[in-house]
């Protein structure tokens, strides 16, 4: 960092709530981002020194865009990569590089790829359509999910029997087995320019039994030792491959026989690393902007056991949100809450995040219920 970091640009492709949280992280060392999203009331409007309303998937629109900027990262993988690999041929810095972009944006390339390095996952078929999947019923039970443009857990379904196959996406996509595992883990992994490489601890992910949306994380996960250094070697062993700069979530299933496989990935900040904000060194947001400069990395470590809510919106109110609880939840020690300024509820829609820290693990889990009762998004 001996230049102005005043002087470089960095364009960020979405402006929702991961981009906020990232500028939030910039603010601290100057650092000027530009924001560009399809929304003209996106979290970021108002917080970055430039906002951009437009189509993160218009080749025009994201090249030109690119052109005001030094370096290019992402919040969300949905975007043009044609655009950012021309602006990488002219020089630009794109972190994460649009080949890897492009990979991830195709579940059924990403499951290939992992097959190819020998990285361990799921057993898999390639289906085309619906008619596909029907033929491989003796695979069952298996989960469904379509090669583009799942997100969020949609474009996912579970097939357990053959009576689920009416459910079946008739379009490009997967069969993967379904793992009866014992936990789904996180390790976020991040890399900069230089080929410095740094690992956070795995963390517990609790998911919501119908959005398939993370409903709690828990930091340090519950899992042996030994477990753990195989899911941050399993997560090293990933970016490397790729060859990627940038952060990565790495999602995992720890069987019940102790084997670790790779479910996903995310070449970006990552719902299972927001409690990093406080209960870590170094959170990954500014591990993020701290990877796709090229600045030295950050301390990853935990500095407290902390555990994640994720405040959704409630189930029959759309409209203007209101928040219920706050007050109450804010008489808690150890509780910091974060709002991602969508004017706008639906139900399961990701409105913001609440972080709760206790040195006591059951006093924390105890204390996360708690507050996941008090706090809820409804609308007038």
């Amino acid at each position: 960092m001996t230049q102005s970091s005043k002087s470089t640009v960095l364009g960020v492709l979405g402006g929702g709530q991961l981009g906020r949280m990232l500028i939030q992280s910039a603010i601290n060392y100057n650092q000027d981002i530009h924001i560009l999203d399809p929304d003209s009331n996106a979290p970021c409007k108002d917080l970055c020194q430039k906002f951009s309303v437009g189509s993160l998937k218009d080749f025009d629109t994201v090249y030109a865009f690119g052109q005001a900027c030094d370096i290019i990262t992402v919040e969300i993988e949905s975007v043009n990569t044609e655009a950012l690999i021309k602006l990488q041929k002219e020089g630009k810095k794109v972190y994460p590089q649009p080949e890897i972009l492009k990979l991830i944006q195709d579940k059924r390339e990403q499951k290939q790829f992992y097959q190819e390095n020998n990285i361990p996952t799921a057993e898999f078929i390639l289906t085309e359509d619906k008619s596909e999947v029907i033929h491989n019923k003796n695979f069952l039970p298996a989960v469904n999910k379509l090669g583009k443009e799942g997100y969020d857990g949609r474009g996912v379904q579970v097939l357990k029997t053959e009576a689920d196959l009416e459910n079946a996406f008739d379009a490009p996509g997967l069969l993967e087995k379904l793992i009866d595992f014992e936990k789904e883990i996180a390790v976020t992994v991040a890399r900069n320019e230089g080929g410095d490489l740094v690992v956070y601890p795995a963390v517990e992910c609790a998911f919501h039994p119908t959005a398939n949306l993370v409903e709690f994380l828990f930091a340090p996960a519950e899992i042996s030792d030994e477990i753990e250094e195989k899911a941050k070697e399993i997560a090293k062993d990933v970016i490397l491959k790729l060859g990627m700069v940038g952060i990565l979530a790495v999602e995992m299933f720890v069987t019940k026989e102790g084997d670790v496989l790779v479910n996903e990935i995310a070449p970006r900040p990552h719902n299972s690393g927001h409690h990093t904000i406080e209960a870590n060194f170094t959170s990954q947001f500014e591990q993020h902007l701290r990877s796709v400069m090229n600045w030295p990395l950050g301390n990853p470590d935990l500095r407290c056991p902390a555990a994640m809510i994720n405040l959704l919106g409630e189930e029959g109110f759309t409209g203007l949100a209101v928040v219920e609880g706050q007050e109450k939840a804010l008489e808690e020690k150890g509780v910091y809450i974060h709002l991602y300024g969508k004017k706008l509820t639906k139900p399961f829609r990701k409105m913001g995040h609440v972080t709760v820290l206790d040195e006591d693990v059951s006093k924390l889990k105890a204390k996360a219920m708690k507050v996941k009762e008090l706090i809820k998004i409804k609308s007038i």
